[in-house]
């Protein structure tokens, strides 16, 4: 006699595999017949695709940062790391130069398998399915981010097909769309893209900004070789307005006025360094108040008189800070004490000749030396 547990076993085993036959049936899928002896495998040994990695590469650039993709892509549909493998390209993306480029970006997240990490229903798609592959996507979608790297319609395509409508690493896509195109537009001072790498446009396009607080600013480019007895042959980039000209020229000439710096500007992601040339701040009149007088208290219900004229003080311009009087601004090719010292003769040939006889002190903050980490910026983002 068969137990009864064994017979309801084998009447379960005969119902699912004719079940399974009818589902290949409807979904037209073939019909496979599986094998696990050696004898019927047609290839029993896979080629191997040998790969390094992406820090042994001498030649980094985008060719070869792609072809290490294409390299991981050839070891089959049955491939594993894919989220070390991306991980480890995210590290090295700046010293190959291709963290601005969106192709790149795409090649990476195409190296994900379709399909197989969509949740099919509610509880998978709120509790995070596959979480270490989606938060893999959302690092990546964050350096995109971080390196304004604006993602199109082709991305969200790739998250859908990769993590489905309710995958997380949509969800950031679409915050991004949302987000990014705002805050990517919202500076008043807008940079060439890209930017220019010659270090005297770019000299020029800093003093523009930093000088854009007063309309009437005028920007003035020359050699210091132009300047009798220059000890250095290099470019100065000033910036002076009307204003400041004034502000100048009814400046105490017994008190000194300082060239400071060196101060930091940064257009995007390369540092200018500029000078200002400062006088003492204006000490603004104050009229004293002693708040516990009442030997002649205001009564305003029976004061029927005139009320009493207070003093009159000038709005101050945008140049006088409570630090100090900001009278001139400018970024040098050396950053050097002879080329400022060339900048100071330049003001006082044009507008300012009361620079003559008013004590000018150098105070830098910093050692002397040349503006070499502009072009070594400039050079890293080629």
């Amino acid at each position: 006699m068969i137990r009864k547990s064994a017979l309801l076993g084998i009447l379960n085993y005969c119902k699912y595999s004719g079940m399974l036959h009818k589902l290949l049936v409807i979904n037209n899928f073939p019909q496979t017949h599986f094998h696990t002896s050696t004898g019927h495998r047609k290839d029993p040994v896979s080629d191997i695709v040998i790969y390094e990695n992406f820090e042994s590469i001498e030649n980094k650039s985008k060719k070869t940062y792609l072809e290490m993709i294409k390299i991981f892509e050839t070891r089959g549909t049955h491939r594993t790391g894919h989220v070390e493998f991306i991980y480890s390209a995210l590290k090295n993306m700046k010293e190959f130069n291709v963290e601005k480029d969106l192709e790149v970006y795409k090649a990476l997240i195409d190296v994900l398998p379709k399909g197989k990490f969509i949740p099919t229903n509610m509880f998978q798609a709120e509790f995070m399915h596959y979480p270490k592959q989606q938060q893999c996507a959302i690092d990546l979608l964050e350096q995109m981010e971080d390196n304004a790297v604006l993602p199109d319609k082709e991305v969200e395509t790739m998250l859908l097909n990769i993590f489905g409508k309710r995958g997380y690493p949509l969800r950031k896509l679409w915050r991004i769309m949302y987000w990014m195109p705002k805050f990517k537009n919202l500076s008043p001072w807008p940079v060439p893209q890209p930017l220019p790498n010659d270090t005297l446009e770019l000299a020029k396009l800093a003093v523009a900004r930093i000088g854009s607080v007063d309309i009437q600013t005028q920007i003035s480019v020359f050699q210091s070789k132009d300047i009798p007895e220059a000890l250095e042959d290099t470019w100065i980039v000033s910036a002076q307005s009307p204003t400041q000209c004034r502000l100048l020229s009814e400046h105490d000439v017994s008190q000194p006025i300082y060239v400071e710096g060196r101060f930091r500007i940064w257009m995007k992601n390369v540092p200018i360094t500029y000078f200002i040339l400062r006088g003492d701040a204006k000490i603004a009149p104050r009229s004293v108040v002693d708040l516990d007088d009442v030997s002649n208290i205001s009564v305003p219900f029976f004061s029927y008189g005139i009320p009493p004229k207070q003093d009159i003080v000038p709005v101050p311009s945008v140049h006088e800070q409570e630090d100090g009087v900001i009278f001139a601004v400018c970024v040098t090719g050396t950053s050097g004490r002879d080329s400022l010292l060339s900048w100071i003769r330049h003001l006082e040939k044009n507008g300012n000749p009361n620079l003559a006889s008013i004590p000018v002190v150098f105070t830098l903050k910093s050692p002397e030396k040349d503006l070499a980490n502009i072009e070594t910026a400039v050079a890293t983002e080629k």
